[in-house]
């Protein structure tokens, strides 16, 4: 996320510049914020808050709701996309709550500033599963084309897919089990296609329990992947084959949502596989390509 143009800035306040009662530095406060948050999570926050603070320049716990609203102002006047826009407010409105709800503050200020809507794109992000296939089979790297096979039968999130190690994988009869570590700090376990989880162990060779499935190239095969790495390997995978738009890992797991929906999969076990909170995130997948429509009875 790129920094913000235009910001002042950002000195924290000396402790004796804080109201009574408060005796955290900014530092404290985001470290007990961010606590038990994903490490890539934990740096998208951090940056985001830090760069709040710079364009209000003013100490946290002196912050107004006309600061945040002129916050979402600003963002409006930069050309950012919805979504970069929300991404933003949500993390400075998660912050202000954390310190309402704690006692830091004696408000919450963002409460009242509502996130901006964009327009749903989900549809324009789900692929066909000829081009998903396509996508695997053209993948000339075995390792790059298993992690293209788990994102798309697994559903997993990169984040999920870069920490995976062998002792996440278990034996469940003809197949096995994934046990992943998810959004939120939470753990599901997913059954694999029985052809995936052979060709895994295959793949395995003499790695041990504690090796990474998908290692880096560096660090002679010990090292876990990074984000950045898996992100690039999905967008050249779906250049070989022809898809223009932006294709990410994500799209692989919105696509094994909406194919297993067509192919008669409850959204309840979708729901679970994916890790969703609520069965309302999952059922956007079954509006997202409509089989009906009004006009086709005119």
């Amino acid at each position: 996320m790129t920094p913000l143009p235009n910001a002042q800035p950002y000195h924290e306040p000396e402790l004796a510049e804080i109201p009574i009662g408060h005796n955290h530095t900014l530092e404290q406060i985001l470290e007990m914020w961010l606590h038990g948050k994903t490490p890539g999570s934990q740096a998208i926050y951090r940056r985001v808050v830090v760069q709040f603070l710079e364009w209000a320049n003013k100490p946290l716990q002196w912050l107004t709701l006309p600061d945040v609203q002129g916050f979402a102002n600003y963002l409006d006047t930069k050309g950012l996309k919805p979504s970069t826009r929300a991404s933003y407010l949500a993390a400075v409105k998660s912050l202000l709550t954390f310190c309402n709800r704690t006692g830091l503050t004696r408000a919450n200020v963002g409460a009242a500033v509502p996130l901006p809507k964009g327009k749903d794109t989900l549809t324009q992000k789900i692929l066909a599963k000829e081009q998903v296939m396509a996508m695997i089979y053209s993948e000339p790297n075995r390792r790059n084309q298993l992690i293209l096979k788990s994102f798309y039968y697994c559903g997993l999130r990169v984040s999920e897919l870069c920490g995976l190690c062998w002792y996440d994988l278990t034996a469940s009869g003809e197949s096995g089990i994934l046990t992943v570590f998810g959004k939120g700090s939470k753990t599901r376990h997913v059954l694999l296609p029985a052809h995936l989880y052979k060709e895994l162990l295959n793949f395995r060779g003499n790695a041990s329990n504690d090796d990474p499935i998908f290692p880096s190239r560096k660090g002679k095969g010990k090292g876990h992947l990074h984000r950045i790495h898996v992100t690039k390997l999905v967008k050249e995978a779906g250049i070989r084959v022809g898809i223009d738009e932006k294709v990410s890992a994500h799209w692989l797991r919105h696509c094994h949502a909406s194919h297993s929906l067509d192919a008669g999969a409850p959204i309840s076990l979708v729901q679970t596989t994916l890790g969703h909170a609520s069965v309302a995130t999952t059922s956007k997948y079954l509006h997202a390509k409509p089989t009906e429509s009004s006009g086709l009875y005119l």
